[in-house]
Protein backbone atom coordinates (compact mmCIF):
# COMPACT_ATOMS: atom_id res chain seq x y z
CA UNK A 1 0.00 0.00 0.00
CA UNK A 2 1.20 3.37 -0.76
CA UNK A 3 1.25 6.11 1.17
CA UNK A 4 -1.52 8.21 0.25
CA UNK A 5 -3.78 4.80 0.87
CA UNK A 6 -2.35 4.27 3.77
CA UNK A 7 -3.54 8.26 5.38
CA UNK A 8 -6.81 7.81 3.72
CA UNK A 9 -7.47 4.32 5.35
CA UNK A 10 -6.18 6.65 8.61
CA UNK A 11 -8.64 9.48 8.13
CA UNK A 12 -6.33 11.63 6.37
CA UNK A 13 -5.79 13.85 3.75
CA UNK A 14 -2.06 13.47 1.54
CA UNK A 15 -0.88 17.10 1.76
CA UNK A 16 -1.44 18.68 -1.59
CA UNK A 17 1.75 19.96 -3.54
CA UNK A 18 1.47 23.10 -2.12
CA UNK A 19 1.57 22.23 1.56
CA UNK A 20 4.78 19.57 0.37
CA UNK A 21 6.60 22.53 -0.76
CA UNK A 22 5.81 24.66 2.62
CA UNK A 23 6.42 21.93 5.08
CA UNK A 24 10.05 21.35 3.04
CA UNK A 25 10.88 25.07 3.58
CA UNK A 26 9.51 25.02 7.52
CA UNK A 27 11.75 22.64 7.84
CA UNK A 28 14.98 24.03 5.67
CA UNK A 29 14.31 27.06 8.24
CA UNK A 30 14.13 24.78 11.45
CA UNK A 31 17.27 22.62 10.46
CA UNK A 32 19.58 25.83 9.30
CA UNK A 33 18.34 27.89 12.36
CA UNK A 34 19.40 24.84 14.74
CA UNK A 35 23.25 24.44 13.08
CA UNK A 36 23.21 28.73 13.14
CA UNK A 37 21.99 28.16 17.16
CA UNK A 38 19.66 30.88 16.15
CA UNK A 39 15.62 31.12 16.77
CA UNK A 40 13.51 29.54 14.02
CA UNK A 41 12.16 32.93 13.93
CA UNK A 42 15.16 35.19 13.51
CA UNK A 43 15.91 32.33 10.40
CA UNK A 44 12.52 33.10 8.59
CA UNK A 45 13.01 36.76 8.65
CA UNK A 46 16.42 36.46 7.15
CA UNK A 47 15.51 33.99 4.93
CA UNK A 48 12.46 35.96 3.69
CA UNK A 49 14.42 39.39 3.63
CA UNK A 50 16.42 37.99 0.66
CA UNK A 51 13.82 36.19 -0.79
CA UNK A 52 15.55 32.97 -0.54
CA UNK A 53 12.25 31.36 -0.46
CA UNK A 54 10.92 33.18 -3.61
CA UNK A 55 14.29 32.23 -5.41
CA UNK A 56 15.98 28.91 -3.92
CA UNK A 57 13.57 27.05 -2.05
CA UNK A 58 10.28 27.26 -4.01
CA UNK A 59 11.66 26.91 -7.04
CA UNK A 60 14.54 24.20 -6.46
CA UNK A 61 12.12 21.96 -4.38
CA UNK A 62 12.19 19.30 -6.89
CA UNK A 63 15.24 19.12 -7.05
CA UNK A 64 16.12 20.27 -3.38
CA UNK A 65 14.11 17.39 -2.00
CA UNK A 66 15.69 14.87 -2.99
CA UNK A 67 19.05 15.75 -1.27
CA UNK A 68 20.07 15.06 1.71
CA UNK A 69 18.92 17.45 4.62
CA UNK A 70 22.63 18.11 5.79
CA UNK A 71 23.22 19.23 1.47
CA UNK A 72 20.37 20.60 1.91
CA UNK A 73 21.28 22.78 4.57
CA UNK A 74 24.36 23.33 3.24
CA UNK A 75 23.50 25.10 0.39
CA UNK A 76 20.44 27.11 2.09
CA UNK A 77 23.22 28.57 4.41
CA UNK A 78 25.75 29.51 1.48
CA UNK A 79 22.65 30.63 -0.46
CA UNK A 80 21.97 33.44 2.56
CA UNK A 81 25.34 34.20 3.52
CA UNK A 82 26.17 35.36 -0.33
CA UNK A 83 22.41 37.15 -0.20
CA UNK A 84 23.01 38.70 2.72
CA UNK A 85 26.65 40.27 1.41
CA UNK A 86 24.52 41.34 -1.65
CA UNK A 87 22.00 42.96 0.08
CA UNK A 88 23.87 44.23 3.06
CA UNK A 89 24.92 43.79 6.44
CA UNK A 90 21.52 44.91 7.61
CA UNK A 91 19.93 41.69 6.25
CA UNK A 92 21.55 39.64 8.47
CA UNK A 93 20.00 41.50 11.76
Amino acid sequence: MNLKGLMADNGYAYPTGAQLRNIFASSCVEVAARRLNVSATDMYRRMKHVELFRDLIYPCYDTLHTQSRETVTDDVLEALRMRECKYGKAAAQ
